[in-house]
């Protein structure tokens, strides 16, 4: 808040601040006081002085009854500025509104606003004033609407860009993991951080509006007789612009002041706060190779994923990034998934937690959590149960939370949204979910914003915000990145905490293959969108791919003299996926096999199944397991 302080003393400082400041306040000083002061000046009128130019009685001249013209601009100026911010405030929200509807609406009527509003934004500004002024008629009223939605299509472009940025964001997820509605989404989390561009947008509006508004008075199909603002004074003056040139220079400069002032102002603004101006259908289920063997099923599993397989639309067909992933979790058991980024992994746990959106389109043969079908239940019904029964804690601890919140009022909102809890008790429950995860001094630091927090601790309340509700399932994704190794044993540890005292199953994505292997009992490899081994965390890994993960894992027994362990190349692109088995370019024990069929993933023993057409022998010496390769 200093800082923020700060640079707006120094904007105000500045030349284009001060004079942009000054001229607004006198601007809106002028709005208020001029027609207390000198009304009955302005429609005083001098029969001995008609049409006159500029004297030493009347520095403008006078109009063609003998009224002063100076008067007459100065209280004019509360009728034009007064209805040019009318204007702008039904352009804002008519565009607030629009632009915002399509997160709100199926994806057909979405579809059909933002046409509309891409249709109007192609249309000149002018032209649009001069068409909604045919349909709204001739006066004050008419022209106020007509300039207000002519204003509308390029606010609502806006908000609907600057809504979509925001809505791609972790906390947004994190809001509707918690169950959050869609217009409570808006409210809460998308609008306060979208407010300051739009208020910047808006103050350079008011600028045009007053322009637009002016131009439809001086055509006569503004404000009418007997009222006047800046536009029919203009109109009036030109008339006899070659006997008395200020009769209509003067309501032209006023014009251009008022909007001069307008639009620096909006200018110092941006220049703080660092802005510049300026029911889905299912596509095709996407063809993949032969689908993984059915998992089995079991009375205590919390998650059931059965040929998962998520798509995105391209001209040319589809891209399938997470092709027919199987898998089970059971309560309290802990699962890794591991692999190289792109493999799917974060998106395999997005699609679980229904949070993959069109255009992509996420099939399944079956996707079941706590019983319920995640694909075919609305999201009405499952808003509760993922609110309530699934967590999910996101790689970037400082996107997780929205910044214009305080932390407690954003854990609160579980309990309250959820739980039916008054306000109070809502907090309350907060700031005990933050001791229970280890935050030091919970009550102070719950009324804190994200940004004072730091990341190990934005961790921790990710994850007491998922301890709001009853949490059968908590899917960590990537959670210990860009912590240093106190922090990370920190975070394991309360997730193991939180596992064996609430019987709470966990999905932990990683990249590293050591911080699954400690924490996990079980762990799924992914290659190119595939699972390629699922095995348990002690067990030896017959893959090429797992082998060539761990052998690159370092620990305190690693030769520092011997070069690093790389895997030679690169992952295939999700749309360049080979017909074959898709680690065949980079494997050492390759075969004409590998390269023309993809391997099946299939049971080799107990708890362990890999997709290889050559597994190495479970003779593998000891050390080449995967908990010896994560040093403990």
């Amino acid at each position: 808040m200093v800082n923020r302080h700060a640079k707006w003393f120094a904007a105000l400082r500045a030349p284009v601040g001060a004079f942009s400041a000054t001229l607004l306040v006198v601007v809106l000083g002028l709005a208020v006081l001029a027609p207390i002061l000198w009304h009955d000046n302005a429609f005083a009128i001098d029969t001995d002085a008609i049409g006159q130019g500029p004297s030493a009685a009347h520095w403008l001249g006078t109009d063609d009854l003998g009224r002063d013209i100076l008067f007459r601009v100065l209280v004019a100026t509360r009728l034009s500025v007064l209805l040019a911010l009318l204007a702008t405030v039904i352009g804002v929200v008519t565009g607030l509104v629009l632009g915002t509807l399509p997160s709100l609406l199926p994806r057909p009527a979405a579809r059909l606003v933002t046409s509309a509003v891409n249709i109007a934004v192609a249309f000149p500004g002018l032209l649009l004033v001069l068409f909604f002024s045919v349909i709204f008629g001739v006066g004050t009223h008419g022209a106020v609407l007509a300039v207000g939605f002519a204003l509308a299509p390029a606010f609502a472009r806006l908000a609907q860009t600057l809504s979509a940025s925001v809505a791609g964001q972790d906390f947004v997820s994190a809001a509707r993991i918690s169950g959050v509605g869609r217009i409570r989404l808006l409210v809460r989390h998308i609008l306060p951080n979208i407010g300051e561009p739009l208020v910047v947008n808006a103050t350079i509006g008011a600028g045009a509006c007053l322009l637009a508004f002016s131009g439809l008075s001086f055509l006569g199909i503004g404000v009418q007789a007997p009222e006047y603002d800046w536009g029919r004074l203009l109109g009036e003056g030109l008339n006899g612009i070659y006997v008395n040139p200020a009769a209509a220079l003067a309501p032209g400069v006023a014009v251009v002041v008022a909007g001069l002032a307008f639009n620096l102002v909006g200018e110092t603004v941006a220049g703080v706060i660092g802005v510049r101006t300026g029911s889905r259908r299912l596509a095709p289920r996407p063809v993949t190779p032969a689908r993984e063997d059915v998992v089995e099923d079991r009375d205590d599993a919390v998650l059931v994923v059965e040929n998962l397989q998520v798509a995105f639309p391209r001209p040319a067909g589809w891209t399938v990034p997470v092709r027919g992933v199987s898998f089970t979790v059971r309560a309290g058991e802990a699962i890794g998934v591991v692999g190289e980024s792109g493999s799917g992994k974060s998106l395999t746990g997005l699609a679980v937690s229904r949070l993959v959106e069109a255009p992509a389109v996420v099939t399944a043969d079956r996707l079941e959590f706590a019983g319920k079908p995640l694909l075919t239940t609305s999201e009405r019904d499952l808003r509760g149960l993922l609110g309530t029964s699934l967590a999910m804690v996101f790689q970037d601890p400082m996107t997780s939370f929205n910044p214009t919140r305080r932390i407690g009022r954003q854990l609160a909102e579980v309990a309250e949204q959820h739980q039916g809890l008054p306000r109070a008790k809502a907090f309350e429950r907060a700031v005990d979910r933050l001791r229970a995860v280890r935050i030091p001094a919970a009550e102070r630091r719950a009324k804190q914003y994200p940004h004072e927090f730091s990341g190990g601790m934005r961790q921790r309340a990710m994850i007491g915000m998922g301890l709001m509700g009853d949490p059968r399932l908590i899917i960590a994704d990537e959670p210990t990145t860009a912590l240093d190794v106190t922090v990370q044993r920190q975070l394991l540890r309360l997730l193991a905490q939180t596992r064996s005292e609430r019987n709470t199953a966990i999905i932990l994505i990683s990249h590293d293959i050591a911080v699954v292997s400690q924490t996990c009992e079980r762990m799924l490899v992914m290659y190119a969108g595939r699972v390629v081994e699922d095995l348990p965390s002690a067990g030896r890994p017959r893959h090429p791919y797992t082998r060539a993960l761990l052998a690159a894992t370092l620990d305190l027994d690693t030769d520092r003299d011997a070069p690093l362990a790389v895997i030679p190349g690169r992952p295939p692109e999700p749309d360049r996926v080979p017909s074959g088995c898709a680690f065949a370019d980079r494997c050492p024990a390759v075969t004409d096999r590998c390269r023309l069929e993809d391997p099946v993933l299939e049971r080799v023993e107990p708890g362990h199944r890999v997709a290889c057409w050559h597994p190495a022998p479970l003779s593998l010496p000891a050390k080449e397991t995967v908990t010896a390769g994560g040093a403990e």
